[in-house]
């Protein structure tokens, strides 16, 4: 009984802490399968700029609506929490905000400028939406030096119409090019759900396509629909699907790789090392260990 009570003991702690500190989290807003776990374990991936969506992904269960304006103050109630969590690695995502000139990318930036200068031994991933395309908005949040960045394009392009209205699949492809164009030296990073109704050959050309624009690191994960109202799981992939998938994108040149059904693009983010190691004993639940 010792091991489960102190499971729960550490989540409520760290939901004192968001809720102390202000900050939201994709864990929560999205239903993430993976919350019990991660917040277990002290950790979170903290959502900026809102819990309001400007768009409607069919498979997300973010609202969608009207957002605030951006909270000056929000960088710093994140680093409040970052040094009361105790977290040298930090995971921070956003809302999609068509409505900002910039996308939010000025937010972003200034998270990682607070916390950089606050915390100089604290690594940052950053998983940032599209900015509606503008190259500006990328180059203002790359300037601030996050150590990996993260854009999803989360499935095949035959699907986008339904499965993520208002995003565009080539637009993904180019911010993930353009980012390693502009800072070569930051390691990007994209991730897959499957299950939505792709074709394995769609998979792998997704994945062709991320190599072609230098992405480094690939997450493959089950899409679980949040409720009866989002896009239905079309099927279940099993674990030996899963580790095809890993040995392939492996194959395309992908230097690190986790596929399982459980994987999420930020479920134990800072497992990863920038050598390319994901070490066994901190693995995603049905992730498969690189070769």
């Amino acid at each position: 009984m010792g091991k489960p009570l102190l499971r729960l003991s550490q989540v409520h702690r760290v939901k004192r802490i968001l809720r102390r500190s202000g900050t939201s989290t994709v864990c929560e807003e999205s239903r993430c399968p993976n919350i019990s776990d991660c917040f277990s374990r002290g950790t979170a991936t903290f959502m900026i700029l809102g819990t309001r969506c400007t768009r409607g992904c069919s498979f997300c269960n973010v609202a969608r609506g009207s957002p605030p304006p951006p909270d000056p103050e929000e960088p710093y109630r994140i680093l409040s929490a970052v040094r009361e969590l105790g977290l040298s690695y930090v995971v921070i995502t956003s809302v999609t905000r068509d409505d900002l000139p910039d996308g939010g990318a000025s937010q972003f930036a200034l998270c990682v400028r607070v916390l950089k200068e606050n915390l100089p031994r604290v690594r940052v991933e950053l998983l940032v939406p599209d900015f509606g395309g503008r190259e500006e908005a990328l180059e203002r949040v790359l300037r601030e030096e996050p150590d990996v960045l993260n854009h999803n394009v989360e499935t095949v392009p035959r699907l986008y119409p339904t499965v993520r209205k208002g995003s565009h699949y080539l637009r993904s492809l180019n911010l993930l090019r353009r980012s390693k164009e502009i800072a070569p030296h930051i390691p990007t990073k994209s991730a897959l759900m499957v299950g939505l109704g792709e074709s394995r050959e769609e998979l792998v050309e997704v994945m062709r396509d991320l190599r072609r624009v230098g992405c480094d690191i690939l997450t493959v994960g089950q899409y679980y629909a949040p409720s009866l109202r989002h896009h239905p799981v079309v099927r279940y992939y099993g674990e030996e699907e899963f580790r095809e998938l890993e040995e392939l994108a492996r194959s395309l040149g992908f230097s690190q790789v986790v596929c399982g059904p459980h994987v999420r693009s930020s479920y134990r983010a800072e497992s990863f090392n920038l050598s390319g190691e994901y070490p066994e004993e901190r693995k995603p639940l049905g992730c498969v260990p690189p070769s």
